[in-house]
């Protein structure tokens, strides 16, 4: 949890739903912050009794005293979106100042915009910035189908040409590769989506030797590759061991039982909170950007904010504090 001092109070203002599964909320602060495409603010929310902080990307430019959210209704979730779900208009609610660890590079020569899913929140704003700015640029979003991408007929509206839809269900999945391949020097790609969208960006990105600093990426931070099970974790070092549900990060249920931890953005992009990994008896869904391919096969690593075992029993060691 983050010093209380950071929080704000705000009001739930209005609630609208974009499709089946993702809510859009705005949000009226006692003190707004501009902000900046790209930029995000952190919620405080309430699972199982107990605070929790919740990250969710603003919704283009800061040209209202709101903040605007989508947030996609997780049944597999950690518990976050179901309670933003359950708030309703003049509800208050604790949040940070605006923040911002995905900023557009201005004055780039072209810029690549690729969105999975949710993952349009911090891309919309980018893209409605370069649209204002003249900039060459393109926008890939992908997602199960048109039903379930929100703001794809909106952004279809204004950029045209510029934006590329996917549905899966009648377009298949972006060939990323290709799409990678085909950039120039000039290029900056800006990508947010899944965690297996993200992956294969920094395979293709590295296979064509593309310059580190022209990708920039976030993550959603808790979605992996499969289902999240309840499984029993050992602490070696510490003697101790513990169910983790379903509903909660193994960073949390170790914090939960008194056990003192090192983290920083809690999304599975910093690998701060990493912890060491000494058997699994099932495969571990590794959730996060910060470990490499053979890291992630090798097993030793885990970020613990985002990654879990699949179920059964994980001993780790964790950090002597």
């Amino acid at each position: 949890m983050s010093d209380t001092s950071s929080w704000h109070a705000a009001t739930i203002v209005a609630v609208r739903d974009l499709t089946e599964d993702v809510r859009l909320l705005e949000i009226q602060p006692e003190d707004f912050e501009s902000y900046v495409s790209g930029s995000h603010i952190d919620i405080n929310v309430v699972v199982n009794g107990e605070q929790q902080v919740r990250s969710y990307s603003l919704i283009g430019a800061s040209d209202t005293k709101t903040y605007r959210i989508a947030v996609k209704r997780l049944q597999d979730g950690r518990g976050g979106s179901r309670y933003i779900w359950s708030l309703a208009p003049s509800f208050r609610v604790s949040i940070s100042r605006p923040k911002n660890h995905f900023d557009l590079s201005v004055g780039g020569g072209c810029y690549l915009l690729m969105a999975g899913g949710i993952g349009i929140t911090p891309i919309y704003g980018m893209a409605l910035d370069l649209l204002r700015m003249g900039a060459d640029f393109r926008v890939l979003y992908a997602g199960r189908s048109l039903q379930e991408m929100p703001f794809s007929q909106e952004l279809k509206d204004r950029l045209g040409d510029r934006l590329q839809l996917y549905p899966e269900d009648t377009c298949g999945r972006v060939n990323i590769e290709r799409e990678v391949g085909a950039l120039s020097d000039a290029h900056e790609l800006y990508v947010c989506g899944p965690v297996g969208m993200l992956e294969a960006v920094k395979r293709s990105w590295r296979r064509f030797d593309r310059d580190p600093g022209k990708l920039r990426f976030e993550t959603f931070g808790a979605v992996g590759h499969y289902p999240s099970e309840d499984f029993v974790v050992s602490i070696r070092n510490l003697g101790v061991e513990f169910v983790v549900p379903r509903d909660q990060s193994l960073l949390d249920a170790i914090e939960g039982h008194g056990i003192e931890m090192i983290s920083n953005c809690r999304r599975g992009e910093c690998g701060v909170c990493a912890i060491t990994v000494i058997s699994s008896d099932h495969e571990i869904d590794h959730r996060d950007v910060f470990l490499s391919d053979q890291q992630k096969v090798e097993n030793r690593k885990m970020c613990a904010c985002v990654s879990r075992a699949t179920g059964g029993h994980l001993l780790i060691e964790t950090s002597d504090r």
